[in-house]
């Protein structure tokens, strides 16, 4: 009965954000234009719109995929099925969708359209989005286990994972915030979508990709062979967001069905670091100084604050000058004559508007003042995920067996298959119980699917 509340809260979920984003669905509803000059348009560099029932199909993929997920994950606990769900994954996400959209750029779209009252967001993009993200509240970061095709593609081709050291993924697991601070400052001030033109498995997935992130994308891959998973766990801005919702979920993966024997085979099996030891009630330190520490950090946190994010806003020009009409601001300034437009695009499409240079520079100066308040934003909130790092950090929690740390653990099962709980008698091999009430168990164990 549990188990049939959970399905159902599940679909009713998904149904109401599905019927709340119906009215939100945008497509393209006039056709290119047909030019009678010989003019021929350029190839475009995203895939086109799909067709509104391709959108519902990619939605209802993505929920049964979700679905599939999570009874591999956290029911049935089978490596095998989330193995073959993610060369699914890969295949429709990715190749055949060619990766767009997908979870990780909608968080572009959806920065634009709260900024930009005029901008409509599609509803199977707005679905992408939210959709992962209530889910794991109820079953952790299971979309990550075998569905985002970017995850995918690391996961296929791991090889020989090395460990890397604690400390070094504590620093690096910042970056994600700041990519994710980087991403919606540029998407909500228009200056464009910097996780697409960036995405090194853009050019896996549409089989192309300009020279220099054709080398990004060969590094990462080539990376991806040692390092578990570089992109999710150090530069995945919807993985920060999706591990912040993992850590209050309802559920989460376990590394073992039973008790824990305390073996450490799963942490020599997680290549992603995701492993938390057994630790004792009391700290390696005196409280005191535990105390002491926990004080200090809370009272450089609103000065460390204030300080990033008036550094955040002095830096607003330069954070500006990557914006378009910034930058054609600037070199119309440099060369306000329109006899010297011809070597620029912009500037002959500019003067030939017939929009004076005083008209560009008050639109420039307004772009500067946004991205001024964006970066003080930007750099206060990643002082403040800096200070809750750390917070985490300083805080000692007792454990008393192997788990997984829910905010890092991407639900992928490669655990299973080490821990030996997971091997118990089969039924048929149990001996009826002895006079004495006992029952003697087989010593010929079968694994758990």
């Amino acid at each position: 009965m549990p188990g049939r509340r959970h399905r159902l809260h599940r679909l009713l979920l998904c149904a109401c954000l599905w019927a709340m984003a119906l009215p939100l669905l945008a497509v393209e509803r006039f056709p290119r234009p047909d030019f009678k000059t010989g003019y021929a348009s350029p190839a475009l560099a995203t895939p086109a719109a799909r067709a509104p029932w391709l959108a519902y199909l990619d939605v209802a993929v993505l929920v049964a995929a979700l679905a599939l997920a999570d009874r591999f994950a956290l029911r049935t606990r089978t490596r095998r099925g989330l193995w073959a769900l993610t060369l699914f994954s890969a295949a429709y996400f990715g190749f055949w969708r060619r990766g767009c959209v997908c979870s990780v750029g909608s968080i572009q779209n959806v920065a634009q359209s709260l900024a930009d009252p005029g901008v409509a967001i599609p509803a199977a993009v707005l679905a992408f989005f939210a959709i992962p993200l209530l889910w794991t509240l109820f079953s952790g970061r299971t979309f990550c286990a075998a569905i985002c095709p970017l995850g995918a593609v690391q996961e296929l081709v791991l090889w020989r994972p090395v460990r890397m050291p604690g400390w070094l993924n504590h620093v690096l697991g910042v970056v994600p915030w700041l990519y994710l601070g980087y991403a919606v400052l540029y998407a909500a001030t228009g200056a464009g979508f910097p996780i697409c033109r960036e995405d090194p498995f853009v050019g896996i997935f549409r089989l192309g990709a300009p020279p220099a992130m054709a080398v990004a994308t060969a590094l990462f891959v080539v990376a991806s062979l040692f390092i578990g998973r570089p992109y999710c766990r150090f530069f995945c801005p919807y993985g920060a967001l999706l591990g912040l919702m993992s850590r209050v979920s309802r559920r989460h993966l376990t590394i073992t069905p039973a008790d824990c024997v305390q073996c450490r085979l799963c942490e020599d099996a997680c290549p992603y670091g995701a492993i938390r030891k057994p630790l004792p009630a009391t700290g390696p330190e005196p409280r005191a100084a535990g105390v002491r520490r926990l004080a200090v950090i809370l009272i450089a946190a609103p000065l460390l604050t204030i300080a990033a994010a008036g550094a955040g806003f002095a830096l607003g020009d330069q954070l500006a000058a990557r914006h378009p009409r910034v930058a054609l601001a600037r070199d119309v300034a440099h060369h306000p004559s329109a006899e010297a437009a011809e070597g620029s695009v912009e500037r002959t499409a500019f003067f030939a508007s017939g929009a004076t240079p005083d008209t560009l520079d008050a639109e420039a100066r307004a772009l500067q003042r946004r991205f001024a308040a964006g970066g003080a934003f930007w750099a206060g909130g990643l002082a403040l995920a800096l200070f809750f790092k750390l917070l985490g950090l300083s805080i000692w929690r007792s454990r008393k067996d192997y788990e997984p740390d829910r905010a890092t653990c991407v639900s992928c099962g490669r655990c299973f298959a080490s821990c030996p709980v997971g091997r118990r008698p089969s039924p048929s091999s149990v001996p009826p119980r002895a006079a004495g009430g006992g029952a003697i168990r087989s010593a010929t164990p079968e694994r758990i699917p």
